[in-house]
């Protein structure tokens, strides 16, 4: 593709994705297809010669896009937040069109020096300690890894021969049983056995309970384990429930564990300083995650992990090959000792873009705004008989149930509900998701991506309660 020929095309997908940006909400939510109709018109074996920009373009509008379930959808409220805007797209334009190599300093030292800015930015607008040092990772699940792994450098007690690490089996990792599945995978690729972690229980509000971690803390010690590493969470996945963060800090301290906490969602809201209770006792931690990406109008991916003890991180990951060796070693940070990969996209990029786009009170503005919408969601079910909240609501998911007058069987009440979910994905107007929540099918509806309105989750409500009175029991 000529530069001409680039120039052209450029200026039709800019223009298709302003229309796509504005006119997102006359799509169907998710595309009402089955697994194999996409790959099905999609030819067999790659093209010999090379094709023009329309031709593909086209395929893209008339086979991809009909496959696509949108994420900034008016009536999408499933799972998460994914965060967009015009700002953070006009940055990964720029990005891919730099092509930089973001492993160290000196391949891109613009890079590694914005992102050490963005990370302090960060720090300092969700009030988190100043001796947190941060780097942008893909996102939660490889933060947690990281977290395990570090965990395990930090501890005096371990050692490495020539056939790997040794102690496997004697090293617990504590989260509670609303933790996300991303702290088992990383127990299990980090190779601690999945049989050590330990899931401990929750209370009422389906957040952990610190006395039953400190029981299971002291029962492994008398059995001759080693305490390593407990994950909380402020947000859990299935109700945004939060973790007594401050307890269980102190109990990591008494007990030389690892703290770590998962703010992957509702972290964001740390932004607003009134929801800092959320975070009390976070001065405690050795480390923590949040992603701008779900809930800061920044593109996947972009996951914001720090840590405390910054030698301990780099002692994890750091590996000196005479070939990435560099005169500024000893003055820069080479993000590739940070993580996993040694190859690292600009993601910090796109973080300066939205964050001087809308300043700190503009983002704090919309976050408020989608609490708020949460909040009149949940006064508005708990106005109806028929319906009712299965958990707390912190910040902007709502977590309910369609429960008619006189019905009590639990089974029925889960099948009724399974269905109203179900009916009302078909319908391609609105997408919900669900989890259960001690046993009950359990509907949840986030409002937060950044076509969020109340005029918007007015309307979802009321396709919730005209589909669930409908159903014939």
């Amino acid at each position: 593709m000529t530069s001409t020929e680039f120039r052209k095309a450029a200026h039709e997908l800019v223009d298709w994705m302003a229309d796509y940006m504005d006119n997102v909400g006359d799509y169907p939510v998710k595309p009402n297809i089955k697994p194999g109709d996409i790959k099905i018109q999609l030819p067999t074996s790659a093209p010999e010669q090379g094709e023009g920009f329309q031709s593909i373009f086209s395929d893209f509008n008339n086979i991809i896009l009909p496959g696509i379930t949108h994420w900034q959808h008016p009536q999408f409220a499933a799972y998460f937040p994914s965060g967009t805007s015009g700002s953070s797209v006009l940055a990964e334009m720029l990005s891919s069109a730099i092509g930089a190599q973001c492993m160290i300093w000196l391949t891109s030292p613009s890079a590694e020096e914005l992102e050490e800015r963005m990370m302090e930015w960060l720090r300092d607008m969700l009030g988190l300690p100043k001796e947190f040092t941060g780097v942008i990772q893909d996102s939660s699940s490889s933060s947690t890894l990281v977290a395990l792994l570090t965990a395990r450098e930090a501890l005096n007690n371990y050692s490495i021969n020539k056939n790997g690490f040794e102690g496997r089996g004697k090293f617990r990792i504590y989260t509670s049983e609303q933790a996300h599945s991303s702290v088992d995978k990383g127990v299990k690729i980090a190779g601690f056995g999945i049989e050590n972690l330990v899931k401990i229980a929750v209370d009422e509000n389906f957040a952990l309970k610190a006395e039953a971690l400190e029981a299971a803390i002291k029962k492994d010690l008398e059995a001759g384990y080693i305490p390593l590493c407990v994950v909380s969470t402020i947000g859990t996945t299935s109700s945004t429930a939060v973790d007594p963060i401050r307890s269980i800090g102190k109990i990591c301290k008494k007990y030389k564990c690892w703290h770590h906490i998962d703010a992957s969602y509702s972290g964001a809201a740390l932004l607003i300083p009134s929801m800092r209770w959320m975070s009390d006792g976070v001065e405690l931690a050795d480390s923590f995650v949040f992603n701008p990406h779900k809930w800061m109008l920044t593109n996947f991916d972009c996951s914001a992990y720090f840590v405390r003890d910054k030698k301990a991180l780099t002692d994890t990951f750091s590996i000196l090959p005479e070939y990435l060796k560099t005169p500024h070693d000893h003055l820069v940070n080479n993000y590739r000792d940070w993580s996993i990969p040694l190859g690292r996209r600009f993601r910090a990029l796109k973080l300066w873009f939205v964050i001087r786009s809308y300043g700190v009170a503009g983002l704090r503005k919309i976050i408020e705004e989608h609490i708020g919408i949460g909040q009149w969601l949940k006064k508005e079910i708990e106005g109806e008989e028929d319906f009712e909240i299965l958990a707390p609501v912190p910040v902007n998911l709502i977590c309910f149930r369609y429960r008619p007058i006189g019905i009590t069987d639990e089974d029925v009440l889960n099948n009724l509900n399974t269905t109203l979910l179900e009916g009302l994905n078909q319908t391609g107007k609105i997408l919900l998701t669900q989890t259960k929540l001690d046993n009950k099918y359990t509907l949840r509806y986030v409002s937060g991506n950044s076509n969020t309105s109340l005029e918007e989750v007015k309307r979802s409500w009321d396709m919730i309660t005209d589909f669930a009175r409908k159903i014939k029991i």
